[in-house]
């Protein structure tokens, strides 16, 4: 085993993990003061059970075994039996145990992505049945398609180097399907103003940072790779952050601090597919793509359509996903990454590698359409999906008489706080006039 691997490894993995209360930070800061406590509480507690379902059923329905190329076959519940000091990839000395921490973290952050589709009329209940589900035929199988060394969008040449369709084309499609299903919040048109720009700020700068985890990690090693991918990484986000500022400035008149936090995050998951396999030049360009595709959809598209997905997650996950894993068929280059097959499109490789991105894209979408409707629909006789209308009006965070937290950050004192809290101050007044009293 490589220290020196392995220890990078678990760092990335902590960055990750980390992603998950950055996430909570965000989300809860764009929503409505009613429903913070809830949203932040659906997207933190998937990391216990996201944890769960990996040591469970998830490392080996994704990596151990093959099925048709499709999925993997559980000989280990619970890791019983698995050798974690086995070593996974000899070239890099990565033991079992190593790796499956790494992808453990991946499990946990991808599900709470989609958290932010059905905020405020969403039942607990339904959400954490949704998950189990969705993680062991949608997520587990993907990860297997896709990345393990027998998946057949593997075999044939799909490249994804960090989860731009296992992650974030997965989770925006799913954010979708869910918004379509729940119907339109009470009150859908109206401005909502949202809870704490700066906890927006604060989950973005997590996100960014835990972000470096996520792709640089990705590389599997500390080696040329990594550092491709952290630098690529850096240069979209930052295009895509200043894009998305500039269209503000031309379209609002100004720039805004929440839409440059939303083009941070959407030059963040454009580059995951491609930060291990293009240049600094292509990923300036994915970068701005994904910033100009993403704000036309939420702003010109969305309203036609009239789903209700509060904090956009198709419209940056999804949106910003499909064209970062589309354009690493265009930017591809051996010049980054000498162990790719083919050059991209721009790089004179021809449409190959384009039209592979474009197979896995478009299955990536189908299939978690499809398999997210069934789940969904499975589920609806026996659980019901939606909050009733008085929890909605009320929020969440104090509705179906607390089954979604015990306290909320929007709560005042009422008023018999204030007259109990008026009478020590005034009785604290009269001390300090006469002292000795």
């Amino acid at each position: 085993m490589s220290a020196a691997n392995s220890t990078f490894l678990i760092i990335s993995s902590v960055l990750v993990l980390f992603m998950t209360p950055g996430l909570a930070f965000f989300y809860g800061g764009l929503v409505s003061k009613k429903n913070v406590v809830n949203t932040m509480l659906s997207v933190f507690y998937i990391c216990g059970l996201g944890i769960l379902l990996y040591a469970a059923v998830g490392y080996e329905l994704s990596f151990n075994g093959d099925v048709g190329g499709f999925i993997g076959t559980v000989h280990h519940f619970f890791l019983s039996g698995l050798d974690l000091t086995s070593i996974v990839n000899k070239d890099l000395g990565i033991s079992t145990g190593a790796y499956l921490i790494f992808e453990m973290m991946f499990a946990i952050i991808t599900p709470a992505l989609f958290v932010g589709a059905v905020v405020g009329r969403m039942r607990f209940k339904f959400l954490t049945a949704f998950i189990i589900l969705w993680s062991i035929l949608i997520y587990y199988p993907l990860v297997h398609i896709v990345w393990s060394g027998s998946g057949f969008l593997a075999k044939m040449g799909v490249l994804d180097f960090a989860g731009g369709t296992v992650v974030h084309i997965n989770a925006g499609v799913s954010a979708l399907v869910l918004s379509i299903f729940l119907g339109k919040r009470l009150g859908f048109g109206k401005k909502t103003q949202i809870y704490n720009l700066p906890w927006v700020l604060l989950g973005t700068v997590i996100l960014w940072i835990g972000w470096y985890g996520f792709n640089a990690g990705s590389a599997i090693g500390m080696n040329d790779i990594a550092v491709q991918a952290f630098l690529t990484t850096t240069v979209a986000t930052g295009a895509a952050m200043i894009t998305w500022m500039m269209i503000d400035t031309f379209v609002l008149g100004k720039p805004t601090l929440q839409g440059a936090c939303t083009g941070t995050v959407c030059g963040l998951v454009g580059i995951t597919p491609a930060c291990g396999f293009v240049t600094a030049a292509g990923a300036f360009w994915i970068g701005l793509c994904c910033a100009v595709v993403s704000y036309w959809f939420i702003t010109k598209i969305k309203p036609i359509i009239k789903y209700d997905d509060p904090l956009d997650a198709f419209g940056c996950h999804g949106i910003s996903g499909i064209v970062g894993s589309v354009l690493t068929g265009v930017f591809a280059s051996k010049v980054a990454n000498s162990g790719i097959v083919r050059n991209g499109l721009f790089y004179g490789g021809g449409v190959k590698q384009l039209e592979l991105q474009l197979i896995g894209t478009l299955f990536t979408i189908v299939y978690v359409a499809i398999v997210a409707s069934v789940i969904i629909l499975v589920l609806k006789p026996f659980i019901k999906m939606r909050v009733d209308k008085d929890s909605e009006i009320a929020g969440l965070d104090q509705a179906e008489h607390g089954e979604y937290a015990d306290f909320t950050v929007a709560d005042g004192p009422d008023s018999s706080d204030v007259a109990k809290y008026s009478g020590e101050f005034q009785g604290q007044l009269a001390h300090l006039n006469h002292p000795r009293e």
